[in-house]
This record gives C-alpha cells, structure tokens and sequence, in this order.
C-alpha cells in the first residue's frame, strides 16, 4: 500500500556527540496509531572515547499532521506535530577507553511521558517522510 508522504514524522533527541540509533520495535508502524515510551538502543559515543551500547526508553509513535496551500505567502498552512517528550530522566554513563584529557561522562535523556506537540529544533532533529 502506498504511504502518504506527510504521514510518517521520526524524530530523535540531539545528544551531546554522535549515536548510531537503532529501535527496538515489536509493534509493526502501521498498527500503532499515538505517542507512547518505546524502549530504544543506541552506540553513545564521542571523541576521544570507545562507544557503549545503552538501552533507555524513548518517545516513538505518530502524530496527527497535515499541509494545506493558500493562495497568499507563505502559500501553504502547516499542522506538523511529533511525537517527543513531555518528562524525562537525566541519565548519565561513563564511556569506557577515554583518553586522559576527555571527560567519559555521556549525558541522555530517558522518557518518563510523551506526547503530541510541534517539533522544536532547540532539543531535537526534525524530519517529516
């Protein structure tokens, strides 16, 4: 079945260095209809470090979203929202193999409750499929 392109919207929290993200997922995409707390893996890394797998939970899930076009600028009218956080956890882990000068300290969040709202480019990466 051919998927609209507005109706998937994936984001993932900025965290200090990179992450190679992978979603451990047991409800197939096109069964869940919300915003809930997934368990989620990733690589933490950074320089001057070794990576460390964690497994947290994170806010996965979809939002409600539609465009429509208007005939004055900007010439479309935009209802995006997505699926992220409403109260985390800090949670922190030390980086194993840092070299001396670099801190192992690797701070993330986890997810205590999500929900539906615009997407703010202060604490996340926004990407609408």
């Amino acid at each position: 079945m051919p998927l609209h392109p507005l109706s998937y919207s994936v984001h993932f929290l900025l965290v200090a260095g990179a992450a190679v993200v992978c979603v451990s997922m047991t409800t197939p995409l096109q069964s869940f209809r919300g915003c809930a707390v997934r368990e989620f893996s990733f690589v933490a890394q950074k320089p001057g470090c070794k990576g460390l797998h964690i497994t947290t939970e994170a806010c996965w899930g979809r939002c409600h979203t539609w465009e429509r076009p208007i005939l004055e600028p900007p010439f479309i009218h935009r209802h995006h929202r997505v699926c992220t956080y409403s109260r985390i956890r800090h949670m922190m882990a030390r980086l194993p193999g840092c070299l001396p000068n670099v801190s192992s300290l690797y701070h993330y969040p986890m997810a205590l409750q999500c929900h539906c709202t615009f997407c703010s480019m202060e604490d996340t990466e926004c990407q609408t499929f």
